[in-house]
């Protein structure tokens, strides 16, 4: 019987993969300025001596639980506080400097604790297209603009097949704040952030309005159908002062996972620059 070759153990990951190997987890901020020393003197427990000494403790007294305490399996509630503060902010908003100005005081949605900056909006608001996404990611966050990462670039090709740019289309999401370490936003944090998306599109009023990815479509069309379904329909969105087309495509960052979709992508662009030559010229 021939011995079995001792295996080679694998070599430790040097400082770049190690950060790299953060990054691409979702670790890409530090929590303070200086390392913290968790096995300091300082945070050690205290020796025998320090221990006082054992003293009679009374019997505690009664405690009363509420109705609400007792319901500790149903999920908690919708935070309407927050929801109704927004949908009053949002509505008293009377431009999108405004608009823009509450977002930076609103203190209704977490994320805004966590996330860097806001991320509102990039290009022209008088724009006759609108493109909406879910939410930043890490380069949005850092320089304060939405899709200028790789999805941002690949967006950019895309508008530019059909003729346009960042000068004449306006780009925002439905989450102004990046959620930590790129995760979904949770249904809390959609409905608190909605009202202002809502206005931000009735404010710049386009001609087009175009939902990239699922999780945008079935927030501003109102559906539960996966973008599969949705993706090349038109909808009617109501901003309670006009009916505006609305168009569900891809999301740039779901199209660099699969390119195989970049071709009915394709054809939704040209579907949006037909509607957009027929919204110039009606009468055509």
């Amino acid at each position: 019987m021939q011995p079995i070759a001792a295996m080679t153990p694998e070599p430790a990951p040097n400082i770049q993969q190690l950060l790299a190997f953060y990054l691409e987890a979702g670790v890409d901020c530090a929590l303070a300025e200086e390392p913290v020393n968790r096995l300091s003197d300082s945070d050690l427990v205290s020796g025998p001596s320090e221990i006082p000494a054992p003293r009679e403790i009374a019997p505690p007294s009664p405690v009363r639980i509420s109705p609400v305490a007792v319901a500790r399996g149903e999920p908690a509630p919708l935070p309407e506080a927050a929801i109704m503060s927004a949908r009053e902010a949002a509505r008293t908003a009377s431009s999108l400097e405004v608009l823009r100005a509450m977002l930076e005081t609103f203190d209704g949605c977490a994320l805004k604790s966590t996330a860097t900056r806001l991320v509102f909006a990039d290009g022209n608001p008088q724009a006759r297209i609108m493109f909406v996404g879910e939410a930043p990611g890490r380069e949005e966050d850092i320089e304060g603009l939405p899709f200028v990462g790789r999805s941002g670039k690949l967006l950019d090709r895309m508008i530019a097949a059909i003729g346009l740019d960042r000068s004449n289309a306006y780009i925002a999401n439905v989450i102004p704040w990046r959620p930590p370490g790129n995760r979904t936003p949770t249904p809390q944090e959609t409905q608190i952030c909605l009202p202002f998306i809502q206005r931000q599109i009735e404010l710049v009023n386009p001609d087009v309005l175009v939902t990239l990815g699922n999780p945008s479509t079935q927030t501003l069309l109102s559906t539960r159908e996966g973008i599969m379904k949705t993706r090349g329909r038109w909808f009617d969105y109501d901003t309670g002062t006009r009916v505006i087309r609305a168009l569900a495509t891809f999301h740039p960052a779901y199209l660099l996972r699969s390119p195989s979709y970049k071709r009915m992508a394709w054809q939704d662009l040209r579907a949006i620059a037909k509607a957009l030559e027929q919204a110039k010229n009606p009468t055509a």
